[in-house]
């Protein structure tokens, strides 16, 4: 087998082992939305390496977002609380998503949360 492809599998494994953890931190509910559908570990940054504070527990819904390119403003609403959150994955994987959205709310929440201060800057120039 490759090295990159071990490494690869080395990768996903270490992330599964997260997950019960994950899951019980969020309460078995999306971390972003608090729905319940079909939830799934999702990698904040996936190049680091796996830790709790870069997964976080998300829904389908939330994965739909995620891969839109123009994702929905109403449906966004729904994320503003994760922005709260004490985990970087939770909050400013939930701000990095909020940025594509130019309504001034979006703006204000970031403004508003706890996230870094360099990722702030970042996301709202």
């Amino acid at each position: 087998m490759a090295k990159g492809r071990q490494e690869h599998e080395d990768h996903l494994a270490a992330v599964q082992l997260l997950g019960k953890s994950v899951s019980k931190r969020a309460g078995f509910r999306c971390e972003w939305c608090e729905g319940d559908q079909e939830l799934r570990l999702w990698e904040y940054q996936p190049d680091q390496e796996p830790t709790e504070a870069n997964l976080a527990l998300i829904c389908q819904g939330c994965r739909e977002l995620l891969a839109a390119k123009k994702p929905d403003p109403r449906r966004l609403r729904s994320l503003r609380n994760a922005l709260w959150s004490e985990v970087p994955a939770v909050a400013e994987g939930a701000a990095t998503l909020l940025s594509r959205c130019p309504e001034s709310w979006v703006r204000e929440a970031i403004e508003e949360s706890f996230i870094d201060e360099k990722l702030k800057e970042k996301l709202l120039t």
